[in-house]
């Protein structure tokens, strides 16, 4: 089933691009890590979550599992589940699974190819469950596909990827959750927590360079749908640890003093800058409660796996 007959445009060119001439633009030269995910992208993404030194993904999954069952009961019964950043929907059927007759799937993601095809799959194991997708960028854009009313709504953002945000688009993106999804609303929301250098770099800089290729993939995405000149190989992935601003950072490395176009319009770089695409930042208990009662959701329950790598978390929407 094509379920992307009647669903929203893509903008994609002209967003692209404002986005990435922007970022070159800037003193310190960076691109928003949403344009990583295109198919080839979303795929090597995948990859990156079964490697050994990639910790995230096992041990969300584990938890998932250990406290669906718990979650599902005190959300109750005909839930609409609404998933950020969709991907191949793995997560989601942990809850479908546990949910008492589920109503509706929701699902939310920038990759309009990798979403239709995971829904498809979707659609043949839930056959009686009613899938909507809706492609773009849920940080920025404004949600507009209806949900059931008769439907417990819960929100659904798993993995790692809210570290990729800053304070004020965290803020924004709770906001606008809270009035997408209504009163009485619940949301299920993970966060990677702050752990040693020396896990950490590992898992963002993996020995088979997996990590590496989906980094240097946006050059490629840009010099194909953005006409821009990339020589690909005059540039490195690279992988830091702030410890002030407690994130992991990836950045693509000029290798040489070079000058490169974007769209037809000039950039140069020198040998030792860098384009910073994407941040993971490490969060502390006391910072995700402040950060979700601030902006609209109250903690119901707060779960680690049993080293405190990563938390899931069940939130309210505040009355």
């Amino acid at each position: 089933m094509n379920y992307f007959n009647t669903e929203l445009e893509t903008t994609y060119p002209q967003e692209f691009l404002a986005d990435v001439t922007s970022g070159l633009s800037s003193l310190e030269r960076y691109i928003s890590p949403c344009w990583l995910y295109d198919a080839k992208g979303s795929k090597l993404f995948e990859q990156i979550t079964d490697l050994p030194e990639y910790y995230v993904t096992r041990t969300e999954i584990k938890l998932l599992n250990q406290i669906a069952p718990h979650f599902a009961n005190i959300i109750g019964p005909s839930a609409s589940l609404v998933e950020y950043g969709a991907g191949a929907a793995l997560k989601a059927r942990i809850f479908l699974d546990a949910f008492e007759a589920p109503a509706q799937y929701v699902a939310i993601d920038i990759s309009f190819d990798h979403l239709e095809q995971s829904l498809n799959e979707l659609s043949l194991d839930y056959p009686e469950l009613q899938v909507r997708p809706l492609a773009g960028d849920f940080i920025s854009g404004i949600m507009s596909t209806s949900l059931d009313e008769g439907s417990q709504r819960v929100g659904f953002f798993p993995g790692s990827t809210i570290g990729n945000l800053s304070n004020e688009e965290i803020s924004t993106f709770l906001k606008r959750s809270r009035e997408y999804l209504g009163d009485d609303a619940y949301f299920i929301l993970g966060a990677d927590l702050h752990k040693s250098e020396e896990i950490l770099i590992p898992a963002y800089d993996d020995s088979q360079g997996v990590t590496a290729d989906f980094n240097m993939n946006l050059l490629t995405r840009i010099n194909r749908e953005l006409g821009g000149t990339f020589e690909t190989s005059q540039f490195k992935h690279k992988s830091v640890w702030n410890e002030d601003l407690s994130r992991i950072e990836m950045h693509l490395e000029s290798l040489i003093d070079q000058t490169f176009d974007v769209a037809g319009k000039s950039f140069s770089m020198l040998k030792g800058e860098t384009i910073h695409t994407e941040n993971s930042r490490k969060f502390k208990r006391d910072e995700l409660a402040s950060l979700v009662l601030e902006n609209g959701w109250d903690m119901v329950q707060y779960e680690t796996d049993d080293l405190n790598y990563f938390s899931v978390m069940l939130l309210r929407a505040q009355k």
